[in-house]
């Protein structure tokens, strides 16, 4: 089984970067692709981020591409998301969340999630 704990998370002022980092324990971490979702204040999750378990593809939302980047180091367990160019509209919990084999747009599709971490862009 996969254990995944989100960290790196805070406050940041408009146009600024963050680098959000997602540590996981359990066996054959390649096995799984790994995704990072938000969820705001009133608002259902919403997928920002994939890639698959070799770290090959990826995938990612209209509104972050450009901005974004979602990377792996499977020798240290982890998964990253760099959030660059931040605006007051990313302000959110942010998730890690892992699935068997390809990786998904739909938060239904992941078997696992960290407890998240808030991104705070101040305006």
């Amino acid at each position: 089984q996969v254990q995944l704990v989100e960290s790196g998370g805070g406050l940041v002022q408009t146009g600024g970067s963050l680098r959000l980092s997602c540590a996981a324990s359990g066996r054959t971490f390649t096995r799984f692709a790994m995704g990072w979702f938000l969820q705001a204040p009133g608002k259902e999750r919403e997928f920002v981020a994939a890639i698959s378990g070799s770290g090959d593809s990826t995938g990612y939302a209209d509104f972050v591409k450009g901005r974004f980047t979602i990377s792996r180091d499977n020798a240290k367990n982890t998964a990253y998301l760099q959030m660059n160019s931040l605006k007051p509209e990313d302000t959110a919990v942010y998730y890690c969340a892992a699935r068997p084999g390809y990786y998904s747009r739909y938060f239904s599709n992941y078997d696992y999630w960290g407890q998240g971490t808030q991104v705070t862009v101040s305006s």
